[in-house]
């Protein structure tokens, strides 16, 4: 087919939904995954209703096998991916400073934020290298820069840190072909988990992914970005 394919993880609402939005207003076909299939089902009609090119499909990012089973779907049906948004992650609802912090939630926050983009990386990215092309995109967060590191919500933060660190990792092992691999802070932004205080917008949230997704040969890999601008990590 002609047209690029892109997968978004945790698409069904919030940042997640609006990159899958503007992916499709660029010419797309969008991957809308999310592990709630009536959720993820109800999110791409209501694109499709906008006369978008945008399909459901489950995909649950701690599950090895929803992992294998999506990446088998993909190359079946289009033989490659061009565009990885690792969109899906979760923020634990308490503040959870370092000294009482329980295991039990560091652990789940891992898996969901970091084992989960390395595991679908680690299945995707051979057929980039095969086809010579592919842009990932890593939603990361401010709360995991290590150059302005605060307290609290510690299961969050080292998340977020140890996605940058996969971020880097993968750019370097994936240098000589046309792959970007890069990690975004898309702000505090208004959604589910930013909450309704959050400034901007999850248009505003989505522009720096859609961008990275998009452009040419050439540019940097391995970096961090907000706002269309490189960051310190």
């Amino acid at each position: 087919m002609d047209k690029k394919i892109a997968a978004v993880t945790g698409g069904n609402r919030g940042i997640g939904f609006q990159i899958c939005r503007d992916l499709a207003k660029k010419g797309f076909k969008v991957l809308l995954t999310a592990r709630d299939p009536e959720k993820g089902n109800r999110s791409a009609r209501n694109l499709q209703d906008e006369g978008l090119d945008v399909e459901f499909y489950l995909l649950d990012v701690i599950s090895t096998e929803s992992i294998d089973k999506f990446t088998e779907f993909v190359l079946a049906e289009f033989g490659q991916l061009h565009v990885l948004v690792n969109n899906a992650a979760i923020l634990p609802d308490e503040i959870s400073p370092a000294l009482s912090v329980g295991l039990e939630e560091v652990r789940e926050t891992i898996e969901t934020n970091v084992y989960g983009v390395l595991r679908l990386s680690q299945k995707l990215i051979p057929t980039m290298i095969e086809n010579n092309y592919g842009r990932i995109i890593n939603l990361s967060s401010g709360m995991g820069q290590l150059s302005d590191m605060g307290s609290g919500y510690l299961a969050y933060r080292v998340s977020k840190t140890a996605l940058n660190a996969v971020t880097r990792v993968l750019a370097q092992e994936t240098s000589g072909y046309d792959i970007q691999i890069n990690a975004v802070d898309p702000g505090w932004v208004k959604t589910d988990m930013g909450g309704s205080n959050a400034p901007s917008t999850p248009e505003e949230g989505a522009d720096t992914v859609v961008w990275l997704s998009t452009r040419p040969a050439g540019e940097p890999s391995g970096m961090f970005y907000k706002n269309r601008k490189i960051i310190d990590w």
